[in-house]
């Protein structure tokens, strides 16, 4: 009977403790991370508890107090490991730092801070918890891995001050392996107020071509390879789900992302939106407190579908992705970009990281924009295409073409082309035409570009060079009008290559060639070897 008795007794909070703290260990060990933390939350409290109650005692046990803190900040710290593996990245940073508040050198909560601010690209914070580690007698074990973080910070910090990037090994590897790791980075721009629509981000001095504007981190990304069977659309809805979901999660346990995902818009009352901030772009950007909006998931659902880029185009080819590869993801700071048919930036998708440059010339205070669709089509086409994104484009190159298309000689080029005339006959009209209607600069640009599958049809054509000779202008003239207009592009840079391949490249030609190579993919390739390998690749694609 005493045996049951005592069996039957309450455990003292010192036991409670231990079976608490023997349970938790386990299941970290074991890597179930949820239930560890719901775990060390117990014994994180209880020891909180006994800490106070001891602190009051008349003649508190200053040895008992020390072993109680010591305890208190070790689980704190398995805490923050179990709660950065979940992805709860504000909790796990604030275990960390009431963990270093116990002990300020404590070696695991200076190496897990360190790896949670490095996820948050905090790079200069993360050097400083990972140089701290090295010093202490722990890290004699695991100093190769801690030098490794340290030399990471340390690159990491350089690319996000300077933009100092460049994929040109990665490149010459044939893009093997893991993509590169990549900082984040904002460089000379702005969010204001946008005549195109809502708000819109703008150079703050003048950009060379090639110039590296932004480097963005994906809160979320989806990928995957459509089936053919039903043209990938089930695919694609159990793919958006996926990625709401993941958007969801992430702003839920961080409350930066949180924040980040609340400046953009929903879709309505676009005038009453304020400006952020650059500063909260920016990888050093201090945390901000918790929000007083509760988490919404219908507006982010709307945040997703005004916001969310997909992973096609240029960046499936430069990567060699497969012709039925499909990504989705949210990069917050390019969502910011609007559209225009004489855009002046492209993007560059590499990991789960997105890169903008500018594609020509930008003045100081001229907007940045991205092509949404196909630019080198004529004004009709890309009306029927800016329907199905939910706008009606009235940028300078549009106003100018709804005037000329006016011209029923510019209705009978259209129509002739579509009925199978020949493309020659159809680029002398439009040349000849734009001489007397006294086209000049950039409007001519303006229209080349619209017309660009008759020239590069033209040009590709050695029947059609022939026959037209000098009555249609010469290929670098017309790559350099439309790729001042409209940005370069590799259909472009593809004709320009093609035209001099077979006499022959001099010097000029292989200047502009690499120039307008910078303008389709930026100067973060800085070998000429590898940035020739693209344009190689590039001229052989279809």
């Amino acid at each position: 009977m005493r045996e049951e008795d005592q069996l039957q007794q309450p455990l003292t909070p010192e036991e409670l403790m231990q079976e608490l703290r023997f349970k938790a260990t386990e299941l970290l060990l074991r890597e179930e991370w949820q239930e560890s933390v719901q775990v060390y939350t117990q014994f994180i409290n209880l020891c909180q508890d006994q800490i106070s109650v001891k602190s009051h005692q008349n003649h508190p046990d200053p040895d008992l107090l020390t072993k109680l803190q010591k305890s208190l900040c070790l689980a704190l710290s398995n805490r923050a490991e179990a709660l950065s593996r979940l992805r709860d990245l504000t909790g796990a940073l604030k275990d960390c730092d009431q963990a270093l508040k116990i002990e300020s050198t404590h070696f695991k909560s200076l190496v897990c801070k360190g790896k949670i601010l490095l996820s948050l690209n905090r790079y200069s914070m993360a050097l400083d918890c990972f140089k701290t580690a090295v010093l202490d007698p722990q890290a004699s074990g695991n100093l190769e891995t801690l030098n490794g973080y340290v030399q990471k910070c340390k690159k990491l910090e350089f690319q996000s001050r300077t933009g100092a990037f460049d994929l040109s090994d990665w490149i010459l590897s044939g893009f093997r392996g893991k993509s590169p790791e990549l900082a984040e980075y904002t460089g000379p721009v702005q969010i204001k107020r946008s005549e195109l629509s809502g708000r819109g981000l703008f150079a703050t001095k003048n950009i060379d071509a090639g110039t590296l504007l932004l480097v963005t981190k994906a809160i979320a990304t989806e990928r995957g390879i459509l089936s053919s069977e039903d043209s990938g659309e089930s695919a694609r809805l159990v793919m958006w789900k996926n990625f709401v979901d993941k958007v969801v999660d992430s702003a839920t346990k961080c409350e930066r992302t949180h924040h980040l995902i609340s400046t953009l818009s929903s879709g309505e009352d676009e005038d009453k939106l304020e400006a952020p901030e650059m500063s909260l772009f920016r990888p050093e950007a201090e945390e901000i407190g918790e929000l007083n909006e509760k988490l919404d998931k219908v507006k982010i659902l709307n945040v997703l579908d005004v916001n969310s880029l997909v992973e096609d185009s240029v960046s499936a080819k430069v990567l060699g992705r497969n012709s039925d590869y499909y990504g989705v993801g949210l990069w917050v700071l390019a969502s910011f970009i609007n559209h225009s048919c004489n855009p002046n930036a492209r993007r560059l998708h590499v990991g789960d990281h997105v890169l903008v440059h500018a594609s020509r010339d930008v003045k100081a205070g001229e907007e940045i924009t991205f092509a949404y669709f196909d630019v080198l089509s004529p004004l009709s086409k890309r009306n029927e295409m800016s329907k199905t994104w939910g706008f009606h484009c009235s940028c300078k190159r549009c106003k100018f073409e709804e005037e000329m298309c006016s011209k029923q000689e510019m209705k009978e080029i259209e129509i002739g082309l579509e009925r199978g005339i020949d493309v020659g006959s159809a680029i002398f009209r439009l040349e000849e035409g734009m001489r007397r209607w006294m086209v000049r600069g950039r409007g001519k640009g303006y229209m080349r570009a619209s017309f660009w599958a008759a020239y590069f049809e033209a040009y590709g054509s050695e029947k059609s060079v022939t026959r037209w000779g000098r009555r249609i202008p010469a290929v670098d003239i017309v790559v350099d009008s439309v790729a001042e207009a409209v940005g370069c592009d590799e259909r472009v840079l593809k004709v320009f290559m093609q035209a001099f391949r077979g006499n022959g490249v001099s010097l000029v030609d292989m200047e502009k060639s690499l120039k307008l190579g910078r303008g389709v993919h930026g100067k973060v390739v800085k070998k000429q070897q590898a940035l020739r390998s693209l344009l190689d690749s590039g001229t052989h694609d279809a």
